[in-house]
């Protein structure tokens, strides 16, 4: 009922929300991706997206269809791997974003595994430059990573805001330095506070400074200060600061695949599609009551 080429360009523009990154991602025309998703309107026999001269959005309808595809498409590769009965082999060195891989990859990584077991997963969890570095090294095959938007150098998985944190309650000094939480240089998140901030005339120490994103937390959780992080990971038990507090807005991140063009590209490119049909929470909205935030 369901072409599958035409789910997988719709699963591309409900990711990017854009037809013309789909197009890119795809490596097809933007009036074939249009085709594609009317054809797909056609067969479910409702309306799946909105469609302005600025914005793309998923009705009620196209947030289902969305999850049916990623589970049609998850079972036509698994059944056509399994006939084919070409598994892979090989060595797949992958590497990940610290918060990245905590929050969004152990169930991808688990089901990957069960359906190509013959290739030798290598995972290495760190900060994106330094997996930028390890990739340019020939060092790692594919890497998962957060770049500024417009700078990206691979494909765009999503799009992420990047709030401020903090201890729910926390209130913050109007005349003293912010008490900011940082990873060590250099880090996109630093880099985005710390200009933001002055941008905004605001004054600031740092209070902790950690290497990996659980230091990150634990100094958020245990009330030293604030912290940038992307708005999709937020845990539970932090808060992300509302505008009330009159910190600066930080802008958005691409959340991306970079492969290593010398690698072999078929396990690359089976896990990039597990990554890719993985649904992804949604961006968490700052709120919009009284004062929260910061000790």
């Amino acid at each position: 009922m369901f072409d599958p080429t035409h789910l997988r360009t719709f699963l591309a523009v409900a990711r990017t929300l854009s037809f013309t990154q789909a197009a890119a991602q795809l490596g097809i025309s933007q009036p074939s991706v249009s085709q594609h998703v009317r054809r797909l309107e056609e067969a479910a026999g409702r309306q799946l997206l909105v469609r302005d001269t600025r914005a793309v959005s998923l009705t009620d309808n196209g947030e289902a269809m969305a999850g049916f595809a990623r589970s049609i498409l998850a079972a036509h590769d698994e059944a056509a791997s399994y006939f084919t009965g070409t598994a892979m082999r090989g060595r797949l060195r992958f590497g990940a974003a610290d918060d990245l891989a905590i929050a969004q990859l152990p169930g991808v990584l688990r089901t990957f595994r069960q359906r190509h077991p013959q290739i030798n997963l290598e995972l290495t969890v760190t900060q994106t430059a330094a997996l930028q570095r390890r990739l340019a090294a020939n060092q790692l095959d594919l890497v998962f990573v957060k770049e500024p938007p417009g700078e990206t150098s691979g494909r765009v998985v999503r799009r992420d805001r990047l709030v401020w944190i903090g201890l729910p309650g926390t209130r913050l000094p109007d005349d003293a330095p912010l008490p900011l939480i940082t990873y060590a240089a250099p880090s996109l998140s630093k880099t985005t506070a710390v200009r933001a901030l002055a941008e905004a005339g605001r004054t600031w120490r740092i209070t902790c400074k950690t290497l990996e994103v659980n230091g990150v937390l634990a100094a958020v959780r245990a009330g030293i200060g604030i912290a940038v992080y992307p708005a999709s990971l937020v845990p539970d038990d932090v808060q992300v600061l509302p505008g009330t507090l009159g910190l600066p807005e930080l802008g958005d991140i691409d959340i991306t695949l970079v492969a290593n063009p010398r690698s072999p590209k078929e396990p690359i490119e089976a896990l990039t599609a597990a990554i890719l049909r993985q649904p992804f929470p949604s961006t968490t909205a700052a709120p919009s009551d009284d004062d929260v935030a910061a000790p």
